[in-house]
């Protein structure tokens, strides 16, 4: 089954907050980070179901490289993103996206 992905806004913002912060750390660094939220969104659309379910239906996928998930849920044929967050972060951030 062919899934499609889709970003929610607060996704967005935090894929753009975590970009910017590894700008600011190195340059080039938050290409790199993007290029691994790619990957990871790549590795969630080529088999959804092969992460496990953590809370309320929604599956994490790490970030290769750095220390971040990308938390989704399934609907029949889509794959909404809920939330792109660092390991440490509060899990109330994604958990109130459902």
């Amino acid at each position: 089954m062919v899934y499609q992905l889709s970003i929610r806004k607060e996704a967005e913002a935090d894929i753009a907050e975590a970009y910017q912060f590894y700008e600011d750390c190195r340059p080039s660094l938050g290409s790199a980070f993007m290029i691994c939220v790619d990957d990871a969104f790549s590795r969630i659309k080529g088999n959804p179901r092969q992460y496990r379910v953590i809370g309320k239906e929604i599956r994490r996928a790490l970030v290769k490289r750095f220390t971040y998930g990308v938390f989704y849920t399934l609907s029949e044929n889509e794959i909404i993103v809920l939330a792109v967050a660092h390991a440490r972060r509060n899990p109330a951030h994604w958990q109130s996206l459902t």
